[in-house]
């Protein structure tokens, strides 16, 4: 990835705390949002949170697109709305530079690169164990969280970005390593899932369970509510 003078002047924009509040508001969202909700999120008039969010898109931060309001359609549904949601741009800034996802690159070629497998196993390995760690420093961090809420907080701290979907999954809206799964699906994947698996045994919940499921989006790992003992029975005798 390359560093410009723009990645530099997009971070620096969200020094200004109306336009980070603005920014966040959308990054929340699962779907676009339009000025007045983004007004109201971040506490401020819709003027000047049109004016923000504009900058926003300006600085790259963002994208505007135009959408009609639920349920109105045809000639009296009016204008459609301006709404706004993140980026899919990436923006990196060190000062001075460095190239720690060269470095990731080449650490995850050479891993590959292993026919025998004995440095995945190490890599898996190793992430559960961070994965266990981060879990543990969590909950003596904050011992009264439970724990779904830790797993959460503990990820959160690392940009997955988990939310709970209707079916009471945790789905990790980012992944912290999207530019390194273009080349090593398979390898990051993997790394995820086992470090996810070192979160949940951290937390010592059994109601929880990370597995594989892959979509455009979101992480490839989903951490599901587990099964209770009644419920696998029914489903093996139905």
């Amino acid at each position: 990835m390359q560093r410009t003078d723009s990645d530099l002047q997009a971070v620096t924009g969200l020094n200004d705390p109306v336009r980070a509040r603005l920014y966040q508001a959308v990054a929340r969202s699962d779907s676009p949002i339009g000025r007045d909700d983004a007004a109201s999120a971040a506490g401020i008039g819709r003027p000047l949170a049109a004016y923000h969010l504009d900058k926003l898109v300006e600085l790259g931060l963002l994208t505007a697109s135009y959408q009609r309001s639920a349920g109105r359609f045809g000639p009296g549904a009016g204008r459609p709305s301006k709404v706004y949601a993140r980026s899919a741009r990436e923006f990196a800034v060190t000062v001075p530079p460095r190239e720690y996802e060269l470095a990731a690159r080449l650490l995850a070629a050479a891993v590959e690169s292993d026919l025998v497998g004995a440095s995945r196993s190490k890599l898996l390995d190793a992430a559960r164990e961070f994965g266990n760690d981060l879990a543990m420093r969590t909950r003596a961090a904050a011992p009264k969280l439970g724990p779904r809420r830790a797993v959460e907080t503990a990820l959160r701290q690392y940009g997955f970005e988990p939310r709970t979907a209707r079916d009471g999954s945790v789905q990790l809206r980012n992944c912290p390593f999207h530019q390194l799964v273009a080349s090593h699906r398979d390898l990051v994947c993997g790394m995820n899932l086992a470090l996810l698996q070192g979160v949940i045994s951290g937390v010592n919940e059994a109601g929880l369970r990370p597995a594989l499921d892959p979509e455009p989006g979101r992480c490839c790992v989903v951490i599901s509510p587990s099964r209770q003992p009644d419920d696998s029975i029914a489903m093996a005798r139905s």
